[in-house]
């Protein structure tokens, strides 16, 4: 069971402003990357279904970050139906996180209070979400979906909207910048954040380092609205 309820992994990811995910299929290297991303100020993190093993290796995170590290705040992401995230859930997923909307995912998540971020591309598949109670939709593939220019076009009539861009999305002051200044709650990371060639050479400060500045920018673009 999570055990953090979806309040709580709501208001941390809205503060900290930064997603990072990732998917490894070695259990101690993905502890590595999660020990990162911590010590860059990040605690909500995503480990996404995409790979071999992906189910034993989160499993692992779980365990290994309840005893090591309470505060780190796991979800699962790339589910795209419910059997799935019932899975996860009861592996301890803290949220889940979808490519897609699942209305079955969302009614699953709310009668266990705990945090969906359904993936949409149009104002349509945002409301729909949010009707069925998504606090915090993730805009997938950002770039692809029109990018900042669309962010600010759909909190213009709804700025209730808490939207949480991923693909598309630069490690870099600019790029973060522009999506935080468009209405953009939140920013998700992968492999800008969290790079091949940084696993590879086991050179896991310099993504703590990475995920430092982002949430900086993050916080600094906040400063400048």
């Amino acid at each position: 069971m999570a055990r953090f309820m979806r309040l709580d992994v709501t208001n941390l990811l809205l503060d900290t402003g930064v997603l990072p995910l990732f998917y490894h299929g070695d259990g101690q290297i993905a502890v590595e990357i999660v020990n990162a991303c911590a010590r860059g100020g990040v605690r909500v993190i995503e480990f996404t279904n995409r790979g071999e093993m992906a189910y034993p290796v989160f499993t692992e995170l779980v365990r290994h970050f309840a005893k090591a590290d309470p505060s780190v705040i796991l979800g699962i992401g790339s589910i795209v139906d419910a059997p799935t995230a019932a899975l996860f859930m009861t592996s301890g997923a803290n949220f889940i996180v979808g490519p897609s909307f699942n209305p079955e995912i969302s009614r699953l998540c709310n009668r266990r209070k705990v945090l969906y971020l359904p993936g949409c591309s149009t104002e349509n598949e945002i409301s729909a979400a949010e009707e069925l109670g998504a606090e915090i939709c993730k805009i997938f593939p950002g770039e692809s979906a029109g990018g900042p220019a669309f962010i600010s076009a759909v909190m213009a009539p709804c700025p209730w909207h808490r939207l949480l861009p991923t693909g598309g999305v630069d490690a870099s002051e600019a790029s973060i910048r522009e999506w935080i200044k468009a209405g953009a709650a939140a920013v998700g990371l992968g492999s800008k954040l969290i790079s091949a060639q940084a696993i590879k050479d086991g050179d896991f400060d310099a993504i703590a380092e990475k995920t430092a500045r982002c949430v900086g920018w993050v916080k600094a673009a906040r400063a400048g609205l």
